[in-house]
């Protein structure tokens, strides 16, 4: 394939934006080369500017559940767009989408919608805390939580250190709030949570690792947090900014039957449109204002654009009883096919799945945490990339980014996908 066009691009935006990009991933530094332009998408592919189509696997990293430019999407924001595009007062349609998620979302009473993932968890921070009084929260190696400076915390070991920023900009008085535990692991959330007795706020935890691949729960994990977090008076927030209203209508929660006490939303909510939400019981969202005293606002939070585009998503979703059986089917399909040609030409490797989310980790053993997924061969999975590439298949430019599967796919286009997998197996053996 040639990509002229997007090489002429990517040069160009670098002028004028750092790194050509407005958000890192999209550079192409975690696999090399050039990142592709994209100009239009429709059902399950993506076209580039020099004209070469994609299966597509990163679905602009989740909203896509139904497809690319879904119709009922596009109508609802076109007239919406006729109305006016912002007011900065209140609107009907937040009400409406709000009882629409409430309706769909177990163990919650009430939303407040924001603009993106990073405010939404960002936010139920701020909640926790002002909620219990308490300062310290517990986050998890491996997980992203948006680029909020109390997320950005790489490491940190043993029962009582703190955490350390992992980015300039972060201060160390932020960090030393935040404490870092290993996912999957319960007992070192314990060692925690017993280290720093009466001071944690929130548990804050992707419930389905999405940032270091995809990474279910371990049996018995989040229902280790949720009896840890009631014993010592902690919030437990579930991060579904990814799995929300994706692996089920009412998230995780629902497919694993595990309350938390906040929990955050974004892209499928917002219909790709920029959106994110948190949500909890009423207890808890009645101590935001203007009720209570915990500040969070928002310029163009609730914009009738994108709460149009939300509720046409959430209203498909919520009216089609066998999306996920049919979502689940494809993700196995993709899954025992990839496994079959990679056993086939004996080269090893793990793939996690759950639901409508799946990697491939070029990695002998289980990926059950941060740990494993990053002692992956990284060497292959950029070869594994560019051979996608070529052959027409877009996943994600990181070894550590979670595919999503997308109702829009065929069996065509699964079948496609796994002849591209057989075709970088012959290339590496």
């Amino acid at each position: 394939m040639l990509y002229q066009r997007s090489s002429a691009l990517f040069k160009e935006a670098q002028e004028v934006i750092p790194g050509g990009v407005n958000s890192p991933v999209r550079a192409f530094k975690g696999v090399g080369g050039t990142p592709v332009f994209a100009k239009s998408a429709k059902g399950a592919y993506v076209y580039d500017e020099d004209g070469n189509r994609f299966i597509d696997y990163i679905n602009s990293w989740g909203p896509m559940l139904l497809g690319h430019a879904y119709p009922p999407v596009v109508e609802a924001v076109i007239e919406r767009t006729k109305l006016g595009t912002s007011y900065g007062m209140p609107t009907e349609i937040e009400t409406e989408i709000a009882e629409l998620a409430v309706s769909m979302v177990p163990n919650i009473d009430k939303i407040r919608f924001v603009n993106s993932g990073t405010e939404a968890c960002m936010s139920a921070i701020r909640l926790a805390r002002g909620y219990t009084g308490k300062d310290k929260i517990i986050k998890f190696s491996g997980c992203y939580h948006g680029h909020s400076d109390s997320f950005l915390i790489a490491a940190g070991s043993g029962a009582s250190t703190f955490g350390t920023p992992n980015s300039p900009g972060v201060t160390q008085g932020t960090a030393k709030d935040t404490l870092l535990a290993n996912y999957n692991d319960i007992d070192n959330v314990e060692e925690l949570l017993e280290a720093n007795k009466g001071g944690i706020a929130a548990i804050i935890i992707e419930p389905v690792a999405g940032n270091m691949g995809c990474i279910p729960p371990t049996l018995g994990f989040l229902e280790g947090l949720r009896s840890l977090s009631d014993e010592h008076d902690v919030l437990l927030i579930f991060d579904e900014v990814m799995t929300g209203f994706r692996l089920a209508k009412g998230g995780v929660q629902e497919l694993k039957g595990i309350d938390a006490d906040i929990v955050c939303f974004g892209k499928v909510v917002g219909g790709g449109l920029p959106v994110g939400a948190f949500a909890a019981r009423n207890e808890i969202m009645n101590h935001l204002a203007p009720l209570g005293p915990v500040y969070q606002a928002g310029t163009l939070s609730g914009n009738p654009l994108a709460m149009a585009a939300g509720l046409a998503m959430l209203t498909a979703i919520n009216s089609d009883k066998e999306l996920f059986h049919r979502l689940d089917e494809k993700t196995e399909y993709l899954n025992d096919g990839m496994s079959k040609v990679l056993d086939e030409y004996e080269i090893v490797h793990t793939i996690n799945r759950i639901g409508s989310m799946i990697s491939v980790h070029f990695h002998k053993d289980p990926v059950v945490d941060f740990k494993t997924a990053a002692n992956g061969n990284n060497e292959q999975f950029k070869r594994f990339f560019h051979s996608m590439l070529k052959q027409g298949v877009y996943i994600a430019p990181s070894a550590f980014e979670t595919w999503f599967i997308t109702d829009a796919l065929s069996y065509n286009d699964l079948d496609e996908t796994i002849a591209a997998v057989r075709q970088f197996a012959k290339e590496e053996s």
